[in-house]
C-alpha cells in the first residue's frame, strides 16, 4: 500500500507523465496532501505553478517512490500549503509573482522574486519591501547588501541584533531573476539544453543532467552505456570542484587564508582536468538530451588519474591542517548549528541535511544510473553545525575520488549520444539529480515536435535559504559570513 493512496484513491493518473504518476485533484484531496506534509507523512520535492493550475511533487520520507498532484484554480486561487507546512511559503509567493496565482489563507501576502519593477506589478510589489517586525528594547538593525564586496550575486540580509548577538535575520532575494522558465517555453530541445546548463553555473552538470533525464524518462530515449558513465565522470568532477572550493573559503571567512589558498590550487587542478577531459573548466553544454557532446579526451584517463593520485597525496595534509587547528575550530564548532528536525521538516538536501542527520542523496533513492551500479558511502552527522558542514565536504571529496577510480575501471565503449525521438503526443517527465548542493529538480512537458512546452526547476537552495535564516539565531553577527558559506546556496539557482 502506498503512503499516496489516501489522496490518489480514485483518481487517474496522466497519461504520458514518468517516471511518477501525475493525478489532477481536487482542493478536498489538496488539503489531505498538506496534513500528510504537516504530519510529515512524506516531504515536499517541489511546488510551481502553470498558467491555470498549481503542481506539486511529493516522495516518501525515504525518496523511494513519488507522485505529482495536480489542482486545477479556474477562480486563480489555491489553498495554501504554508498555513501548516511553513517550508512552502516562498514557493506560493514565486508562484504568485510568476504566475498571478494567490495562495487562499497564506500568512505571507509579500512579494518574492518581483521587486516591483516588472509590467505586471501590482502595489504589493512596490520597493518598500515590508520586513517582518521585530520588537525589544536595546534592539537595532543592521542591513547587508544587496550588493557585497566580494565577486558574488546579490541578496539582502537584513539583521536584528541585540548587541552583537542576532535576534532574527531575514533574507530578501530575487535581484538575479532571469525569467528562465519564461525562455523555456517554446523552445527546441537544443536551445532549452544549454538554457538549462546556465541556471547556476557551478551546477552545470547537474542542472543538465536533470533536464537531460527529464527529457529521456519522458521521450523514453536511450541512452548510451557509455555517455551514462561519462555523465557521472562529469558530475563527480564537478562535485569535488566545489566541495574544495568551499571548505578554502569556509575557512577564509574564519580568518585562516592558508586553507582557501591550498583548496584553491586544488580546485584549479580539477579545472584543468575537466578542461583536459571534455574541453571546457565547468564542462558546461557536455550533458545533453540522449548522451554527451563531447566524449573523454585520449588523454583523459591519465588525467584523472593524475588527479586523484595529487589530491589524495595532498589533501590529507589539507584535513590535519583543518582538524589540528584550535583557532580555526574554535570559529566553527557548536557554531550555525541547525536542528535535525528542522533539516526534516524542511526537506534539506545535499551537506546541509547530511550534516544534520538527514541522510538523503537522490543517486541511491530514488536513484538513477550508473549510480545503481557503483559502491558509495552518504557521508552523515548529526551535530548539524558549520564543523559538521565542512567535514560532510570532506567525506564526499573522498567518497568522489573513489567514485571517479570506479567509473574509469568499469568505463564501456561504444557511442556517446542517441537520437531523442518526437513524441506523438504530448509527455511529461520529471528528474532528480544529485548536485553538490544537493537535489536538483527538472519537471517539464513536451509537445508533438519535441519542443519544450513548460519546464520547471528546483534548486537545493529553495529549501536551504530559510534554514540560514535559522541557524544563525542567537550566533554573532561576526558568525553570518562562516555559517553563510557553509550553506553556500545559490542565487543564480534560487531566482531563476
Amino acid at each position: 500500500m502506498s503512503v499516496f493512496d489516501a489522496i490518489i484513491g480514485g483518481y487517474p493518473a496522466v497519461a504520458g507523465h514518468r517516471p511518477w504518476p501525475r493525478f489532477v485533484i481536487d482542493s478536498a484531496a489538496w488539503n489531505r496532501a498538506a496534513e500528510g506534509l504537516r504530519d510529515g507523512a512524506f516531504v515536499l520535492v517541489g511546488y510551481w505553478g502553470d498558467a491555470d493550475r498549481v503542481h506539486l511533487a511529493l516522495a516518501e520520507p525515504t525518496y523511494a517512490s513519488g507522485c505529482v498532484l495536480t489542482l486545477p484554480c479556474p477562480d486563480g486561487r489555491f489553498p495554501s500549503l504554508a498555513v501548516t507546512h511553513p517550508p512552502s511559503a516562498r514557493l506560493e509567493r514565486a508562484i504568485q509573482d510568476l504566475w498571478m496565482l494567490t495562495a487562499q489563507g497564506a500568512a505571507d501576502r509579500r512579494s518574492w522574486l518581483d521587486h516591483g519593477r516588472w509590467p505586471t506589478s501590482a502595489e504589493r510589489a512596490k520597493a518598500d519591501y515590508a520586513f517582518l517586525p521585530v520588537e525589544g528594547e536595546g534592539l537595532h538593525r543592521i542591513p547587508v547588501g544587496p550588493v557585497h564586496a566580494g565577486i558574488i550575486e546579490p541578496g539582502h540580509f537584513r539583521f536584528t541584533a541585540s548587541g552583537e548577538a542576532v535576534v532574527r535575520l531575514e533574507a530578501r532575494l530575487g535581484y538575479v531573476h532571469k525569467g528562465i522558465e519564461g525562455l523555456m517555453a517554446g523552445a527546441p530541445l537544443a536551445k532549452a539544453a544549454r538554457l538549462a546548463g546556465r541556471v547556476s553555473g557551478d551546477s552545470t552538470v547537474a542542472y543538465a543532467l536533470a533536464f537531460a533525464r527529464a527529457v529521456e524518462v519522458a521521450t523514453e530515449a536511450p541512452v548510451p552505456p557509455r555517455a551514462v558513465w561519462l555523465r557521472a565522470l562529469m558530475a563527480e568532477l564537478e562535485r569535488i570542484a566545489n566541495h574544495l572550493g568551499d571548505i578554502g573559503a569556509i575557512c577564509n571567512d574564519a580568518a585562516f587564508a592558508i586553507m582557501l589558498a591550498h583548496c584553491g590550487v586544488l580546485r584549479e587542478r580539477v579545472l584543468r582536468t575537466a578542461n583536459t577531459c571534455f574541453g571546457h573548466r565547468l564542462m558546461m553544454d557536455r550533458v545533453i538530451p540522449g548522451g554527451i557532446g563531447v566524449d573523454l579526451a585520449d588523454e583523459g584517463a591519465a588525467a584523472i588519474e593524475a588527479l586523484i593520485r595529487h589530491i589524495r597525496d595532498r589533501f590529507p595534509e589539507l584535513v590535519e591542517l583543518y582538524d589540528n587547528t584550535a583557532s580555526l575550530q574554535d570559529r566553527t564548532v557548536a557554531t550555525g548549528r541547525l536542528q535535525p528536525a528542522l533539516a526534516q521538516r524542511f526537506a534539506a538536501g545535499g551537506v546541509i541535511g547530511r550534516a544534520s542527520g538527514r541522510a538523503i542523496d537522490v543517486r541511491r533513492h530514488p536513484g538513477y544510473p550508473p549510480y545503481d551500479d557503483l559502491p558509495f558511502q552518504v557521508p552523515v552527522r548529526e551535530d548539524g553545525d558549520v564543523n559538521a558542514r565542512v567535514w560532510v565536504r570532506i567525506g564526499e571529496v573522498e567518497q568522489s575520488l573513489a567514485l571517479l577510480s570506479l567509473i574509469l575501471s568499469r568505463l564501456p565503449s561504444g557511442p556517446i549520444a542517441a537520437e531523442v525521438p518526437c513524441p506523438a503526443t504530448a509527455v511529461e517527465g520529471l528528474a532528480l539529480v544529485e548536485g553538490f548542493r544537493g537535489d536538483v529538480l527538472v519537471w517539464l512537458r513536451l509537445g508533438r515536435d519535441a519542443q519544450v512546452e513548460r519546464c520547471h526547476f528546483r534548486d537545493p537552495s529553495w529549501f536551504q535559504w530559510p534554514l540560514l535564516e535559522a541557524v544563525i539565531e542567537g550566533n554573532i553577527v561576526a558568525d553570518f559570513p562562516l555559517c553563510n558559506k557553509s550553506f553556500n546556496c545559490s542565487y543564480s539557482g534560487h531566482d531563476l
